[in-house]
């Protein structure tokens, strides 16, 4: 196995934070030299200074998605944190039908991961709007940093064991069967979702119009408190007065500090 110095491991992890965000402090070396190895091997580099060096100049991103990828746990599934959606569909989304005039709803997913959580959503804002969707506009935007997981949203593919949380009628309504143990979403939902790679550290949201909803679920738990206290910030402005957020369970937001108003765990709203 290839090792790694104290200059090769800092270089890597400022090169991680300045572009995911992610921090990872000395006691991840290992993990870190583990998860690397194999792409090290397959780029047949001698050192971890080498692929620096390829991370440096990969212009696409490729590698930085593939990085990611290794780094990170997308770990995600259907109704996952159900709390969340039932507040959804019982207090934000009639709160929405009342108040937005041009029945223009905005709803931004900024961890898509493999589509779990936008095609859940996708589906709620369906079920919901079913008897108005002639005169709602409801594409939901859903964006991640990787882009191996995109393209597995895109497509669509689950396994009926990770459809085993949906009510039975949803699967019925919203998949096509391919076989005794795939799934793929029905291209009518596939088009209410927009797939786009977004890195959410960028200084600026390049977004037209604000949302009147955003999922930003278990991505903070990777981030220092400075790196956190910028990205909430950058959120709070890209709602719409009114608009509500939610975070992961496991995550918070300082109640003295920022400028969201507090609802219930995890779900804040801008005022």
């Amino acid at each position: 196995m290839i090792q790694i110095t104290e200059d090769e491991f800092r270089l890597i992890t400022d090169f991680i934070k300045e572009h995911s965000g992610i921090h990872l402090r000395d006691e991840k070396k290992a993990m870190l030299v583990g998860r690397l190895g194999s792409i090290v091997r397959d780029h047949n580099l001698n050192s971890f200074m080498s692929y620096y060096q390829l991370l440096k100049h990969d212009s696409e991103g490729k590698e930085l998605s593939r990085l990611i990828d290794k780094i990170t746990t997308n770990h995600t599934y259907f109704m996952r944190e159900p709390e969340h959606f039932s507040f959804l569909t019982q207090e934000v989304l009639p709160y929405m039908n009342r108040t937005i005039k041009d029945k223009d709803l905005r709803v931004w997913c900024a961890a898509a991961s493999s589509g779990e959580e936008p095609y859940t959503l996708a589906i709620l804002l369906a079920d919901y709007f079913k008897n108005l969707a002639v005169s709602w506009d409801k594409k939901l935007l859903a964006t991640d940093l990787s882009l191996s997981v995109l393209e597995e949203a895109k497509k669509g593919i689950y396994t009926k064991e990770k459809l085993s949380a949906l009510p039975k009628i949803w699967v019925l309504n919203y998949f096509d069967k391919i076989n005794d143990q795939q799934y793929q979403v029905k291209e009518s939902l596939k088009n209410e979702v927009i797939y786009r790679r977004f890195n959410l550290l960028e200084p600026q949201f390049p977004f037209k119009k604000k949302f009147h909803i955003i999922f930003c679920r278990n991505v903070m738990i990777y981030f220092d408190h400075k790196t956190k206290a910028e990205l909430i910030n950058k959120l709070y402005d890209a709602l719409e007065p009114g608009g509500y957020l939610f975070i992961g369970h496991s995550e918070s937001i300082s109640r003295e500090t920022t400028k969201f108003k507090y609802i219930k765990p995890a779900v804040y709203r801008k005022v």
